[in-house]
């Protein structure tokens, strides 16, 4: 990615499209580098189906609507506005699903949809540098039983959401966002009073975080905070052995609505923002490693570090320490082809 920064702070999500085609081989390719720039600890199983022929995408669209006709309001509905939402849909140049795998686990679903949804933020990013915009879908009007049957969506899979993908000739206009320093507590010394204290300091978080908050949210709900922990008893808990006794953490931590949609457009949401910062953190001299510890799974210890009711860690991020190799997603795209379309499976 040649400007990181510009990037995340000038995309947009896009609504309207120009008629220019996308092709396939600069989707795969936005795929194989998006992929490549996904790091973390463990290994994420996802696939994502791509509809490249005029009858797949009419088949999706057609799947699309479908809750929609039998909704009430959609039976009252005249057919020549169903066949406008269908065309809106088949018109988009380009559809890419994107699903994380199952696992027995809780801590494995979550490795997989985490790794999903950073790795379509990197698409999102490196298509705009090539003046491609997208909507990033999961509207439950539209997707719906339908929709992952015409997927293929299998039992304990979570659907991450359809991108659709396509030349754009007006950009939006921004959106503020709030501060990272007003979602910001500290756990430990502060190091802006001690200014030695550790490698990584607090400042230069928040100035990679105020840059990560352009991370895209539905409905603007912004749904983070961050807790940085360093030196005392804290930090020792996240500390393996033998680990620098000066190495920081930061905590990034989703709320939870009640509306499970909307939980997993937030817990999405905080991924996106965790992977910005990961691609603005590699221009930095420290390292970084992303990790989903097993313990964040268990409520009191949670508590111990402040995590209130209907909030959620994310990620834990360690700051700083000797370089350490990160499981990078690096592999090509396996092409498959579906009776549907056309699918690609990592």
């Amino acid at each position: 990615m040649k400007n990181v920064s510009q990037a995340i702070r000038e995309r947009r999500t896009i609504r309207k499209f120009s008629a220019r085609p996308v092709e396939l081989e600069g989707i795969v390719s936005l795929l194989n580098e998006a992929a490549s720039l996904y790091e973390a600890e463990g290994t994420p199983y996802w696939r994502c189906l791509y509809f490249a022929t005029p009858e797949a995408r009419e088949e999706l669209a057609d799947s699309m609507i479908a809750k929609m006709k039998e909704s009430h309001l959609g039976k009252l509905l005249p057919a020549k506005i169903t066949e406008l939402l269908k065309k809106k849909v088949t018109d988009i140049p380009a559809h890419v699903v994107f699903i994380a795998e199952s696992a027995d686990k809780q801590r494995q679903r979550d490795e997989n949809y985490a790794a999903v949804c950073s790795i379509m933020q990197n698409i999102q990013l490196l298509g705009w540098e090539q003046g491609l915009g997208m909507l990033w879908y999961t509207d439950p009007m539209f997707c719906s039983e339908s929709l992952f049957t015409a997927i293929g969506l299998r039992e304990g899979e979570r659907f991450a959401g359809m991108m659709e993908i396509g030349y754009f000739e007006k950009t939006p206009k921004a959106r503020k966002r709030t501060p990272a320093e007003e979602r910001w507590s500290i756990i430990g010394e502060d190091d802006r009073l001690h200014p030695d204290l550790n490698p990584v300091s607090s400042q230069s978080i928040l100035k990679l975080l105020n840059e990560a908050v352009w991370a895209p949210n539905d409905g603007m709900r912004e749904p983070w905070r961050f807790i940085y922990v360093t030196g005392g008893q804290a930090a020792r808990k996240l500390r393996a052995s033998g680990e620098e006794a000066s190495i920081p953490f930061l905590m990034v931590v989703a709320t939870e609505e009640s509306d499970l949609h909307r939980q997993e457009e937030d817990y999405a949401a905080v991924c996106c923002l965790i992977q910005n910062f990961q691609l603005l953190a590699k221009s930095e001299p420290w390292n970084l490693r992303r990790l989903i510890p097993e313990w964040i799974y268990d409520a009191e210890q949670c508590r111990s570090f402040g995590i209130r009711p209907r909030e959620r860690i994310v990620a834990v991020l360690e700051l700083g320490g000797e370089k350490r190799v990160s499981n990078s997603l690096s592999a090509p795209v396996v092409f498959e082809q579906f009776s549907r379309g056309s699918g690609l499976r990592q």
